[in-house]
């Protein structure tokens, strides 16, 4: 049986269940604007919900304010704390930390794609296109800290117990 185990869930199980919720609010995030994209391609737009474009806004902002909140943990908590214990780690934690600006960048930029996103005027396939992008570049960005970082977050304690 593994120390993890022993002790139950551990602060890298953390880190990827927190990665897990995101990419499902990824999931329907695109979910929403393959909805709107497909409504125009098939002349179907009126059978969309008249809110769609709404709702799309709201998630879109949970979800960049959600990720906002996870990676200025990661940089001004968990990082640091691997920093002390596993310098070794460091060229790898600056590299998660400038990729953790790339990630809020491109947000500022879909957000904005979405908050300008006006039903049957703007082009939801462009929309799709930069969103598409942003989830690329994230999955790359969780599965590159989940393998780096993980093994040793769980070694460092346990995770928090958040209802």
């Amino acid at each position: 049986m593994s120390e993890t185990a022993d002790r139950g869930r551990g602060l890298g199980d953390f880190l990827v269940e927190s990665h897990d919720w995101l990419r499902k609010e990824l999931v329907d995030l695109r979910r929403q604007v393959d909805e709107l994209v497909t409504g125009s391609d098939d002349g179907t737009l009126e059978q969309l919900p008249a809110d769609l474009g709404q709702q799309m806004r709201m998630h879109c902002l949970e979800f960049c304010g959600a990720v906002t909140e996870h990676h200025s943990g990661e940089d001004r908590g968990a990082f640091p704390m691997l920093a002390y214990s596993y310098p070794e780690l460091e060229p790898e934690l600056i590299k998660l930390g400038e990729e953790h600006k790339v990630v809020a960048k491109l947000q500022e930029e879909i957000r904005q794609l979405v908050e300008e996103y006006v039903p049957g005027e703007t082009d939801p396939t462009r929309l799709r296109h930069e969103l598409s992008r942003l989830s690329d570049d994230l999955e790359a960005h969780f599965e590159y800290e989940e393998k780096t970082v993980v093994d040793l977050l769980n070694t460092m304690g346990p995770a928090p117990d958040i209802p």
